[in-house]
């Protein structure tokens, strides 16, 4: 698939994402307790899950879970894997995945009890 000069590697579609709306309470009165504004995205492949809430429309909210979905670290994971495979690049995710869980690139807070 070419668009200009560029190639696209695969295309998503809404079928790739699982979409659920809500009622998001908060400010925004009474057209919060009544219309699902709120909007929570789930990409099917990567597991990635977004939701929005802030905005009274729910046009708006589904763009900014859309935005923060393709920002989250699994959909980023399976970008990269996706776009490496259909280029043709091996990939070795348990190589991947082995090297991310050693502890010097592991993130560990202390919780106080």
């Amino acid at each position: 698939m070419t668009k200009g000069n560029k190639e696209l590697l695969f295309r998503m579609t809404k079928d790739d994402f699982e979409f659920e709306y809500f009622c998001s309470g908060g400010k925004g009165g009474q057209n919060q307790n009544k219309v699902a504004s709120g909007c929570r995205i789930r990409h099917l492949e990567s597991g990635a899950v977004s939701e929005c809430r802030r905005h009274r429309d729910q046009i708006q909210n589904k763009r900014e879970a859309f935005k923060k979905l393709t920002e989250t670290k699994e959909f980023k994971l399976w970008h990269r894997i996706k776009c490496a495979k259909m280029m043709g690049q091996a990939v070795d995710v348990e190589t991947w995945l082995s090297d991310q869980m050693q502890p010097k690139n592991l993130k560990i807070e202390e919780i106080q009890i």
